[in-house]
Order: structure tokens, then C-alpha cells, then sequence
């Protein structure tokens, strides 16, 4: 099973690359706007259609991910030359950019990092890597587990892991490359508003596409309509509605049923409220700052609330963490495999 996963992994991907070849190709021979975008279009839907060819929770989830969401989403400002991608860069460059969650510093700092930043760095990630294999551990004693404890444990992983598979890519793309990337996340645990986790700290690369795409366009036109005053305010709920909707579209690959609509609402009552938490902090003026210690827990603690209420079911429903679980083990009798050849072999030949 996970080797004719493995066969159709491969064979989507050799698909990306091929396709952001052509793109890279029209977007010397032909000029930004719509005629570029209608060149682009075939290319859209292919990558929206790719990820049917996968089913494991991993490798169809994260594909899912990087090209029907910010890779689309990445080509249709390409079009328009706008965002991360152009033709100044070299082609592999471009692929890179493309269709995984990075983005180039564009005030790179040029000092090197000193040797104490890049130890503490490396101390956060092994801490993270530990926290991620002690909630694995934890998953063999899952029925003596409460669901609502389970469903916490869910959350933290897809965090922990998240974060530490995009680290790890970005690492490989900066020392290949030699370019300074933005960071993926900003340690969300330590937000302070919902403000300051969906814009500075959660998943940093999907805001950055988001504000191009959907925001500032709603702005631009909720401005002409009603004013500037009030024009963020629709402007953040079109962002997090078709947030829910990109979410509902990356299950609908994973799961293989029509969406609940359960996504999208988590996205939709975040944006609202984000949009009274921004009014609130207006009306007040900075009158009435409550403390990190007040703010910090209530705001972490509403986001994984919400999350487990919402969001989390989504992978217990059609056994999503089961098959993820399968994964799991069959990845581990690989490398218990291929750890045994490679011993024999080498007492064969002492």
C-alpha cells in the first residue's frame, strides 16, 4: 500500500514540476494580466485536480496544501506579477517558491547569526521534536485516553508536526539555495490576541498569501463602497471565508465525503471575532491592556477550544487518525526492516 502511494507521490510531483516549468516559460513570453492568467488557468485546475490521485493522510494532505491551495493562489498573482514568484529568479528557484509554504526575506539580516541564536534554535526544536514523540508514545494507551484529551493531544500534533516538517523544508531550501526565509511560525503559543495569532504567529505563510489574494482586494473595493473606516471589517471575514473554504477543500482530499461546513464556520466566528476584538481595541485606545499573563491563556486557550469543538472532529471522521496511525506502523516495520538488512549485511562481511 504505502509503496503504490509512494509510486503515485512521485508521479504527482514529477506532474508539479512540469507544470511550473510551462508557467515559469509563459511568464517570459507573455506579458502580466489577464492574457497571462488565462495561459495560467489550465495549470489552476490541474493542480486541483492532482491531489485526487492520493490517499495518505500525509502525503495527499500536505500536497493538498502546497499546490490547490498556495500554489494556486501563488500563480494567480504571478499572472499579475504580483507576490513571491517572477521570472528574475532561476527556474528551480521558482518551483520551490511555488509549491512550497516559503517566502524570501526582503530585508535579510546580513549579519551571521551568532552561535548562541542558532543553539537556541536548535534547543526549540528538539524540545518540539521530543513533545511530538511523547504524544506518538501516548497513542498506544489511546483508549484509556478521554476523546476531549485525545482531541488535544490531535491538536498539538498537527502543530508540532507542522512546524518541524516546514522547518526542516525551509532549512533544505536555505542551504540549497543560499536565501533567507521568513519563518513558518512565530511561536502561537505565546499570542497574546487573536489578532497577534492569526497575523504574526499562526502559519505565517498561508497570512502572507491571504493578505494579496483576498484581503487587500476586499479593502479596495469595501472602501469604494463604505468608506475606509469600516472597510477592514469585511475585508477580515472574506479572508477567514475563504480560509474555511481552502480548509473544507484540503478534508475534502483527505476524506473523500462532501464537507460538514464545520471548517468553514470555525474560520467564519474566528473572523468575527477578530473584527470586535480590533473595534473593541479602537473604542478603547489603549486605555485597558490587560497583562500577557490574562490575554495569553484566554487567547490560547479560546483558539484550541474552538479548534477541538470544530475543527479537530474533522480527522476522526472517517478514520482519518486511524489511517494516519496505519502510516505510522508502516513506516516503522520499513525502517525495522531496512535496519536489519543493512546489520546483516554488515556481520556478513566482518
Amino acid at each position: 500500500m504505502l509503496g503504490e502511494e509512494m509510486n503515485s507521490f512521485i508521479k504527482v510531483w514529477l506532474a508539479v514540476f512540469t507544470s511550473l516549468s510551462y508557467c515559469h516559460a509563459m511568464g517570459k513570453m507573455v506579458p502580466k494580466g489577464p492574457k497571462r492568467l488565462i495561459f495560467l488557468l489550465p495549470i489552476v485546475c490541474l493542480f486541483l485536480y492532482l491531489p485526487l490521485n492520493l490517499y495518505s493522510p500525509h502525503l495527499g494532505g500536505l500536497t493538498a496544501f502546497f499546490i490547490a491551495w498556495l500554489g494556486n493562489f501563488k500563480l494567480l498573482l504571478f499572472a499579475f506579477d504580483k507576490g513571491p514568484l517572477n521570472t528574475r529568479i532561476s527556474l528551480p528557484l521558482f518551483m520551490a517558491l511555488a509549491c512550497l509554504p516559503i517566502k524570501i526575506q526582503q530585508d535579510p539580516i546580513k549579519e551571521n547569526p551568532s552561535s548562541k541564536s542558532q543553539g537556541k534554535f536548535t534547543v526549540n526544536y528538539v524540545i518540539k521534536g521530543l513533545l511530538l514523540a511523547i504524544i506518538l508514545w501516548s497513542y498506544n494507551f489511546i483508549e484509556y485516553i478521554h476523546p476531549n484529551i485525545i482531541k488535544l493531544l490531535y491538536a498539538l500534533h498537527i502543530y508540532f508536526f507542522l512546524e518541524i516538517f516546514l522547518a526542516i523544508g525551509a532549512a533544505m531550501v536555505r542551504s540549497f539555495y543560499g536565501v533567507e526565509l521568513e519563518p513558518q511560525f512565530n511561536e502561537p503559543f505565546l499570542s497574546t490576541s487573536l489578532q497577534d495569532f492569526w497575523g504574526k504567529r499562526w502559519n505565517l505563510m498561508v497570512a502572507s498569501i491571504m493578505r494579496p489574494t483576498v484581503y487587500e482586494p476586499t479593502l479596495r473595493f469595501s472602501s469604494a463602497v463604505i468608506g475606509r473606516k469600516w472597510a477592514p471589517v469585511p475585508s477580515v471575514l472574506s479572508t477567514f471565508v475563504v480560509s474555511g473554504v481552502m480548509h473544507e477543500l484540503v478534508f475534502y482530499y483527505l476524506r473523500r465525503v462532501n464537507p460538514t461546513g464545520e471548517v468553514t464556520w470555525f474560520f467564519i466566528f474566528h473572523g468575527i471575532c477578530l473584527t470586535l476584538e480590533i473595534g473593541l481595541k479602537k473604542a478603547l485606545s489603549g486605555k485597558c491592556r490587560l497583562p500577557w499573563i490574562v490575554t495569553g491563556p484566554l487567547t490560547v486557550g479560546f483558539v484550541l477550544g474552538t479548534g477541538i469543538w470544530l475543527f479537530i472532529p474533522q480527522f476522526t471522521r472517517s478514520k482519518l487518525d486511524v489511517r494516519a496511525f496505519e502510516e505510522y506502523a508502516e513506516i516503522g516495520a520499513l525502517l525495522k526492516s531496512s535496519c536489519e538488512k543493512v546489520l546483516n549485511h554488515i556481520f556478513y562481511h566482518l
